[in-house]
């Protein structure tokens, strides 16, 4: 029963899944030492909200979601695009340039032919083709230009996407919502496809105007009849396409959500390794993976289907109009075409509009669909979460039972040819009850007290919360339960404020400052500054970070308290106070005793000793038990639990 944990298991100190308990044996380093408190844990131990969206999504009409993304990025774009009209007047000042190299470039070889070759003239046919050749020395000036001046439109979009995303992820933040990797990758990956995308589209739109018109205007020169040849199947490719923006739009959308649904869960599976171990939700995190993998699979292949008709398009376009120039060649010569004219018409299609359209398609198919997804995901309206609930997930209440906590038959080993530490232990913890555990180190003290947060699954027997194995998944959240504070406190680096919530994130200022003075630690909440103080562990001792670390844990009100040697740099009065006013709270307290005189505080006490345990009242104890009787003996005010010779 850890903290209403931080997120890397337990309470803000350590994690027991990151730090080796003082009686375990060693066995090396932890795989979990690398949890990072902070993050959230995964959806698949029911913690994490279930924001991953599946790419079913694709069965959404398209229709109806395009033309909401459309609307809203277009409404978005346009006072982008206003406050522009001087980048965008170059850019189309450079391209008149690739206009005239497209016009002159198929006419000069129609007349190079026509007037010069054919025509017993090859000085006046050379002089033609000198010309298509020169006029290619103003579109490579202009293609300079054109890159030059694509930065203002390009990076302008970037950094604002970039200033949307880190806005949105602190206006989550601040406001109590998941802690994810959703903004990171809007960040880092998703404004730079929206980046190229954008530059992408403008140049090949602008490509495709200018060389289009430039191709088809010296088609209607050298005869009006190759533009009935060529404009059917050209419109007919770009038609086809334009059917298939819609469903690319949203498959592409649905691609995007399952890749970052993935990229989250990813993110909080590896930030939560201790608590997927205490809630024992491996098998819901390994099922939730692996639908997600299904998902991103799936929207890839819907993806790939709808390109396969884009290729289709793409031929319609670039691959016939030539063919049907051909198969009607003779019809043209007939009605005036020259021979000239109609190799003019070849060069105009497979040096200019044929790689144009393959050019502006492509994008559109590819860059251009991304680009609208992302920019909706960018323009979408910021929606908060509500504040999590404190009540169970499901909603229903906390059942009503006689033990806060249980352990039955319960044994623990740190591998199967290990000694037990604790063997056989049956336990029952009451509401309100304040337990003390002693023993000499490497008693399995800790173990228990991991055992008791669900931290460590037991080797046998069972542990229950409030009457329901503390394994069940679909009982109530785990961190509702219980807090386990250990040794070694965790202080971060913000505010004092920041750091007494971290459990607690509704606590109000007057609740912090009466249990800032319940358990002592106003004096020093004062000397650091107050609490919108700046606080790390360089600014406190050892002493100092556990009173704060104490203090997060009154805020909370879970029913079991767990504290593994916790107040072990407190002196005497100060862990008594503490302990007193942890106590007085209606939960149970558990307290792992550093010194013994948490034992004569407590409603009963267990003593251990390895696998035997014995279980009574101080008194009972004193009574009863030869052993208790002996560290009883040594017993001073600041005496500790001696360790064993």
């Amino acid at each position: 029963m850890s903290a209403p944990r931080t997120p890397s298991g337990t309470a803000p100190g350590t994690s027991p899944g990151t730090e080796r308990p003082a009686d375990a044996p060693d066995t090396g380093p932890s795989p979990d030492a690398d949890t990072a408190p902070g993050t959230e844990r995964p959806a698949g131990t029911g913690t994490a909200p279930d924001t991953e969206r599946p790419a079913t999504a694709a069965t959404v009409s398209a229709t109806a979601v395009t033309k909401g993304s459309l609307r809203r990025v277009t409404r978005e774009a346009r006072p982008f695009l206003r406050a522009r009209t001087g980048p965008m007047g170059r850019l189309s000042a450079w391209s008149l340039l690739e206009f005239g190299q497209t016009l002159i470039g198929g006419y000069a070889v129609a007349q190079a032919l026509d007037r010069g070759f054919l025509d017993g003239a090859p000085a006046v046919g050379l002089l033609w083709l000198a010309v298509a050749a020169l006029a290619v020395l103003p579109a490579a000036l202009a293609t300079r230009g054109v890159f030059a001046g694509l930065a203002d439109l390009v990076e302008p979009l970037r950094d604002g996407l970039v200033r949307r995303a880190v806005t949105r992820g602190l206006g989550e933040a601040l406001d109590g919502g998941p802690a994810d990797s959703r903004s990171v990758s809007r960040v880092t990956h998703q404004s730079e496809i929206a980046r190229d995308g954008w530059g992408g589209l403008v140049l090949s739109l602008r490509s495709f105007v200018f060389t289009a018109v430039g191709a088809l205007a010296g088609m209607a020169v050298l005869s009006p009849r190759l533009l009935l040849v060529v404009l059917p199947p050209l419109l007919a490719g770009i038609a086809l396409f334009a059917v298939t923006l819609a469903p690319m739009a949203v498959h592409q959308r649905a691609y995007l959500d399952a890749d970052e649904a993935f990229a989250a869960h990813t993110g909080t599976t590896a930030g939560a390794l201790t608590d997927i171990a205490a809630a024992g939700g491996s098998p819901q995190v390994r099922e939730r993976a692996a639908r997600l993998t299904d998902d991103q699979t799936r929207a890839a292949r819907s993806l790939a289907r709808w390109a396969a008709a884009r290729i289709v398009a793409l031929g319609l376009c670039g691959a016939l109009p030539p063919i049907l120039l051909l198969l009607t060649a003779p019809w043209l010569l007939d009605h005036g075409l020259t021979t000239g004219g109609l190799l003019g018409a070849f060069t105009y299609l497979t040096q200019s509009l044929a790689p144009a359209v393959h050019a502006l398609l492509t994008v559109l198919g590819t860059a251009g669909g991304r680009l609208v997804v992302v920019l909706d995901r960018f323009t979408r309206p910021l929606s908060l979460p509500s504040p999590p609930a404190a009540h169970p997930r499901h909603g229903h209440a906390l059942p009503e039972a006689p033990l806060t906590a249980e352990l039955r038959s319960v044994s623990f080993a740190y591998g199967p040819a290990a000694r037990p530490v604790v063997d056989g232990l049956d336990l029952g913890l009451r509401p309100g009850e304040r337990l003390a555990v002693v023993g000499p180190s490497g008693s399995g003290k800790s173990t228990l007290a991991a055992l008791l947060a669900g931290v460590l699954p037991p080797t046998r027997g069972e542990v229950r919360w409030l009457g329901r194995p503390a394994a069940s998944p679909d009982g109530p959240e785990p961190t509702a339960l219980r807090t386990l504070l250990p040794q070694q406190a965790y202080i971060f680096t913000a505010t004092l404020r920041d750091n007494l919530r971290y459990l607690r994130p509704g606590a109000t200022d007057r609740e912090i400052t009466d249990a800032l003075a319940e358990l002592g630690a106003d004096r020093l909440a004062e000397r650091v500054g107050g609490l919108d103080a700046p606080v790390g562990p360089a600014r406190l001792s050892q002493g100092e970070r556990q009173l704060l670390a104490l203090v997060r844990a009154h805020l909370t009100t879970v029913p079991l308290l767990v504290l593994d040697e916790a107040t072990s740099h407190l002196d005497p009065a100060a862990e008594a106070r503490a302990e007193d006013a942890l106590a007085r709270r209606p939960r149970t307290l558990v307290v792992i005793a550093h010194r013994l005189a948490s034992a004569r505080r407590a409603d009963r006490v267990l003593l251990m000793d390895g696998p035997a345990t014995e279980y009574g009242t101080p008194d009972e104890l004193l009574a009863r038990s030869a052993r208790y009787r002996d560290l009883a003996g040594h017993w001073a005010p600041d005496h500790r639990i001696p360790q064993p010779r």
